[in-house]
């Protein structure tokens, strides 16, 4: 092989580029392999200094939950403060009442609502995070228009976050404008949303009480499945128009909100509905609203085409309170069509009355 003047490389210029190519991939690696042992080294350093935060605070947040606080704190250093907030919003997490009060108390006076402020506004994702979270057990008024700002983020776990710490500052404000808000947000999944607002049941009830009339159809799905999720009691006369309702979804949504016998003509003309998910949600409403003529309309279920509405029926005879066990032998017993008979055998067998 023929190389370079000087012998930096071949002659030839397919071997010098071929060359060239192979040293600058082996440098690549080698300065790939140098930055994974940085990051490697540097994660350690920071679970060493985690591991030494946690056990130099843990005894002293422990103390200050019993009610026996150190006076004065010790003071808490920089890189030590992501460690303890940590700490601490897992401890909060866990308590109630006084010693939860006492924990607060902790991060007051070693001032973390000033640094969670600052850390909101400029922190690295973890750190405004953990910052909502510590504002939101404190209940930190003076971080409200902050934390409505993060609101409107597209990270979904951030923005949610940050609402629940809205809920916990002030439940009735922030009913007021997060209920909208989650009617809205179809990427916010329900039980997210159930559990940001569960702290403010009852001004969300409110609040969704008095936008149900004014939603479009395509939005009233999403706010009863909302009501449900908080268990929000719908006057029968606001479902009326959802019962009717052309819409499958609207239709369902609404039946599943049925708890009161004022709904029960409704729910009875909803058993013949062509949609078979209709039929499912009206058999389990009529299981809680019918009355003992309605068990005629709950057997004829029982033959219905599909599965899922069959066996809804025959869940909801096994739950009406005066239908005991001899009783529902009966009706399986008189019953011709052998998939009724089986399903509402295997249903009472579930429910303990076989």
């Amino acid at each position: 092989m023929k190389w370079a003047v000087g012998g930096l490389g071949p002659a030839d210029p397919v071997l010098a580029a071929a060359f060239w190519i192979g040293m600058a991939a082996l440098l690549l690696t080698l300065m790939l392999g140098l930055q994974i042992v940085r990051l490697r080294l540097a994660l350690h350093l920071r679970q060493r200094r985690a591991a030494r935060t946690l056990a130099r605070w843990r005894p002293i947040l422990a103390a200050a939950i019993a009610g026996e606080a150190p006076d004065p704190l010790p003071a808490l250093a920089r890189n030590e403060r992501l460690p303890f907030i940590k700490l601490w919003v897992h401890l909060q997490s866990s308590l109630r009442g006084a010693a939860g009060e006492a924990l607060a108390g902790v991060a007051l006076r070693m001032g973390l609502d000033a640094d969670a402020r600052a850390m909101l506004a400029r922190g690295a994702r973890t750190e405004r995070l953990l910052a909502a979270l510590l504002l939101g057990h404190l209940r930190d008024r003076a971080a409200w228009d902050r934390l409505l700002a993060l609101t409107n983020q597209e990270d979904p776990t951030l923005a949610l976050t940050a609402l629940w710490a809205l809920v916990r500052i002030d439940p009735a404000q922030a009913a007021t404008y997060l209920t909208p808000l989650f009617v809205q947000r179809d990427d916010w999944a329900l039980s997210h949303v159930a559990g940001v607002l569960r702290e403010a049941a009852a001004p969300v009830a409110g609040v969704l009480l008095d936008l149900l009339p004014g939603l479009p159809r395509e939005r009233l799905p999403r706010a009863l499945r909302i009501a449900e999720a908080l268990r929000v009691d719908v006057p029968p006369e606001q479902l009326a128009g959802a019962l009717d309702d052309v819409d499958v979804a609207v239709v369902t949504a609404a039946l599943r909100l049925v708890s009161l016998p004022a709904s029960r003509e409704r729910v009875r003309a909803l058993l013949a509905h062509e949609d078979w998910q209709v039929r499912v949600q009206a058999a389990k409403a009529l299981g809680r609203v019918g009355e003992r003529a309605d068990v005629a309309r709950l057997v004829a279920l029982l033959g219905d085409r599909e599965w899922w509405v069959r066996y809804r029926a025959a869940e909801a005879l096994v739950e009406l309170p005066w239908l005991d066990a001899a009783e529902l032998e009966r009706v399986r017993a008189a019953l011709t069509d052998r998939y009724a008979a089986d399903i509402l055998a295997q249903v009472m067998a579930e429910g303990g009355k076989a």
